[in-house]
């Protein structure tokens, strides 16, 4: 991870906690062409945890935590992401397995930032 990277996954880790109340225990950014790839480890609360005990808990979390994660996105535009690349946020996709704890978010912006911050690694 370069400079920006390490900061981008600080400010995704501010606003989740912001939002959501608990951010990842770990993150990492990769920057691909004009996306933001950021993987993520502990995501989920010791509640969500327990609700993850059987497999009808399993699916209403994935759901909660793929589709309330892009709607807060929606929501609250992130303005400091924005700044820190200097260019527009567009959407983000999102995917999480409940079992191992991991999550993907996927960032896309309007610029290449792979180019743009290519200098830097």
């Amino acid at each position: 991870m370069n400079k920006v990277e390490a900061e981008f996954s600080n400010l995704v880790r501010a606003f989740r906690k912001r939002h959501m109340g608990k951010g990842p225990s770990r993150i990492s950014t990769t920057f691909c062409k004009n996306w933001a790839i950021s993987e993520m480890e502990g995501n989920l609360s010791p509640i969500e945890k327990f609700i993850a005990g059987d497999a009808d808990g399993k699916q209403m979390l994935r759901a909660a935590r793929t589709e309330m994660v892009k709607e807060m996105y929606r929501k609250n535009r992130p303005v400091e992401m924005e700044e820190l690349l200097g260019c527009n946020f567009v959407e983000l996709f999102v995917d999480i397995d409940i079992e191992q704890d991991k999550g993907m978010s996927i960032f896309v912006f309007e610029d290449n930032l792979e180019k743009k911050f290519s200098h830097l690694n």
